[in-house]
Parts: C-alpha cells; structure tokens; sequence
C-alpha cells in the first residue's frame, strides 16, 4: 500500500478529513513544526505517529529544511500533505520532492496567494471564493492545480463566516484529490493536471478538464 506524511501546524482539521476519509493509503506519520500543535493529539488519538520538529530550535531555513527532510525520508512516502503547515519551504528541500508536495489553499489561485485570503477576498469585492488543491513547486501558491471548489461569496458574509464555509469544502475535495493521486488518476504535465474518471458530489468542482 502506498503511503502518506501529513504536515501540520495547528488545529489538523484538514489532516483529521483526510485520516477519516479511508484513503487507499497508509498514514506513515504526521509531523508538526510546532510542539502545541492541536493536531498532534487529534493523530495520536488516531494510533498515529507523530513528530515534532520545534521550529524555534533550528538556526534558520536550510537547518529545519533538512531536519525535515531526514525526518520524512524515512518513511518513505508516496505523496507529502500540507495540511495547514504554516511554513514556507525552501527551494532545496521542494526540488527534492518532485510531484510528491501537496497542498490545500484557502482560495482560488492564482487568486489571492499567500496569506487572508478571506479578508482580501471581501475587501476587492469577489464574488466567488474558495480553495484550491494544488501542487507545491518553488514559487508560492503557484504549482500545477489539482481541484478547485467554489462557492459564491453571500451578502453578509464576514471573514469568520467566509472561513468556516470554505474550510468545508477543503475538508471534501483534499481527501479526493489524495485519493486521485494514490489510484494513479492524474495525468501531470508541467504546469497543468488532468483527472480522469472524476465524480465529486457535494460543491462547485474545477478541474482542468473537468467541470461537474
């Protein structure tokens, strides 16, 4: 069976969808870059193994990048998730994972990259916003797009509201696309994806190639 490593922060809401979301693949470990990481006790509950990497004890960048790296490479994994991991990588340790970084963005990139996309989505007027599963390549926010869900932006949505109705598609198209990934139903090219034999209940889907 192939395996996966989850990367997390903070809460794991979006590590726990993809533990509770019965993937064809085995959660190798769940590794934090912070000690109070509400996440970890949410893994452990889950039987799973957990790593901490405090990143305040490292000297920089390039220190906690290979840290990671030999802490990751021992399991082995099929396919690295971000799962809200509040850290940027540097360039090094992404070129040494080609196509096997994944993350979870909270908007529809190339739209608001970076970070409150929910505050800068109603401070520009959009109207429709939403989250974006994608590729992590060396530029931020800009690697190849897996699946996108939308949803329109209601009148008296505030930033708090926004958040919470996006956060639940994120839970509903990471584990699909992980799942994509695991079954081989990706064709990948440099700068776009194609999914074949895609069925997805439950939001807006955008795909490249794919509209249900």
């Amino acid at each position: 069976m192939k395996s996966l490593v989850i990367l997390i922060s903070g809460r794991g809401s979006n590590m726990e969808a993809l533990i509770e979301a019965k993937l064809p693949a085995r959660i190798a470990a769940v590794i934090s870059n912070r000690p109070n990481a509400p996440g970890l006790e949410i893994a452990r509950k889950h039987g799973l193994e957990t790593i901490v990497l405090d990143q305040l004890s490292y000297s920089g960048r390039e220190a906690f990048d290979a840290a990671l790296a030999q802490a990751i490479d021992k399991y082995r994994p099929d396919l690295i998730a971000l799962a809200g991991f509040m850290r940027i990588l540097g360039d090094g340790f992404v070129n040494r994972y080609p196509r096997k970084l994944i993350n979870v963005h909270p908007s529809l990139l190339p739209a608001f990259p970076g970070l409150h996309t929910h505050r800068r989505a109603l401070q520009e007027g959009a109207k429709i916003h939403g989250c974006t599963v994608h590729f992590v390549t060396a530029q931020m926010d800009r690697g190849p797009i897996i699946v996108q869900a939308a949803l329109q932006i209601l009148p008296d949505d505030t930033e708090q509201t926004l958040a919470a109705r996006v956060l639940q598609q994120e839970h509903l198209i990471y584990p699909e696309a992980v799942r994509w990934l695991m079954e081989g139903r990706l064709r990948i090219s440099e700068s776009a994806v194609d999914v074949s034999n895609a069925i997805f209940d439950g939001s807006v889907l955008y795909s490249p190639g794919l509209l249900k």
